[in-house]
C-alpha cells in the first residue's frame, strides 16, 4: 500500500509539472506572437523599461561591487601563497563576465521585478480586472505580458554589462589599494584574457534569464486565485521557480558553451 501511494503521488506531481510546463510554454508562444502584432504600446514599454532597468541600477551596483571585492579578496588568499597576485584581475574579470554578472543580475531582477510583476498581475486577476480587459476586447497577453517581456529582454543584458564593469571596479579597488598591485598591471591583466566570446555568452545567458523571469512571473500572476493570500503565495512561488530555473539554465548553457568552445 505505501508503495502504491508513492507511485500515485509521483504520477500526480509529474502530471502537475507537465501541466505547468505546458501552460508556461503556451504563454511564451502567445507572447512572441503578440509581440509582432500592432498596435505597439511604446509608452507602456518605456515605462516598464524604466521600472525594470533604471530602478534596478542601485541594487545591482551594490551586489556587483561587493561581489567583485569579495572575489578579489578570497582569490588573494590562495594567489599570495603561490606569488600569483597579478592573476587576480583576470579571475575577477572572467568570473564576472561569464558567470557572476549574468546570474547575480538575473537573481536580483527576479527577486525585485519578478515579484512585483506577479503581485501586480495576480492582483488584477483576483479583482477580475483581467476579465474586464477581455470583455473590452483587449487581449491580456498583449496588454500585460508583452511590454514586460520586451522590457526585460532589452534591459537585463544592459544591466548585466553594467554589473560586469561594476564588479571589475570592486576587484580593482581591492587589488590596487589593498593588495598593492600596480594600476596599469591590474588593468592589463583585466583586459588581456577577455574575449568577445566571454561577453556574448554572458549576454546570451541574460536574454534566456529575461525570458524565464518574464514568463514565470506573468504565468504565476495569471494562475493566482484566493484573494490576498493567493497573491502572496503566487509571488513566493514565482520567485522560487525563477531562481531554480535561472540556476538550471546557467548550468545547462555553461556546459553547452564549454563543449562548443573546445
Amino acid at each position: 500500500m505505501p508503495f502504491k501511494k508513492i507511485i500515485s503521488n509521483f504520477k500526480k506531481r509529474f502530471k502537475t509539472l507537465l501541466n505547468y510546463m505546458g501552460g508556461a510554454i503556451i504563454l511564451l508562444l502567445e507572447t512572441i506572437f503578440w509581440s509582432f502584432i500592432p498596435p505597439f504600446r511604446r509608452r507602456q514599454l518605456f515605462d516598464q523599461m524604466y521600472k525594470i532597468g533604471v530602478n534596478s541600477l542601485p541594487i545591482v551596483f551594490l551586489i556587483a561591487f561587493f561581489t567583485g571585492m569579495v572575489l578579489a579578496l578570497q582569490s588573494a588568499y590562495q594567489m599570495q601563497r603561490i606569488n600569483a597576485q597579478m592573476y587576480i584581475a583576470s579571475l575577477v574579470a572572467l568570473s564576472m563576465t561569464r558567470e557572476l554578472g549574468p546570474v547575480l543580475t538575473a537573481l536580483v531582477v527576479a527577486g525585485r521585478v519578478g515579484a512585483a510583476i506577479t503581485a501586480e498581475v495576480g492582483t488584477m486577476k483576483v479583482t477580475e480586472q483581467i476579465d474586464a480587459l477581455e470583455t473590452l476586447a483587449t487581449n491580456p497577453v498583449k496588454y500585460l505580458v508583452v511590454p514586460r517581456f520586451l522590457a526585460l529582454i532589452f534591459m537585463l543584458p544592459l544591466l548585466t554589462v553594467y554589473a560586469d564593469f561594476v564588479g571589475m571596479l570592486g576587484g580593482y579597488i581591492v587589488g590596487v589599494f589593498k593588495l598593492h598591485i600596480g594600476s596599469n598591471m591590474y588593468m592589463n591583466m583585466t583586459t588581456s584574457p577577455l574575449d568577445l566570446k566571454d561577453l556574448y555568452t554572458g549576454l546570451l545567458k541574460s536574454v534566456i534569464f529575461a525570458v524565464i523571469i518574464a514568463i514565470i512571473s506573468c504565468y504565476e500572476g495569471f494562475r493566482t486565485s484566493g484573494g490576498a493570500e493567493g497573491v502572496g503565495r503566487s509571488t513566493t512561488l514565482s520567485v522560487v521557480t525563477s531562481f531554480v530555473l535561472i540556476i538550471a539554465a546557467d548550468c545547462l548553457f555553461t556546459a553547452l558553451f564549454y563543449f562548443i568552445g573546445r
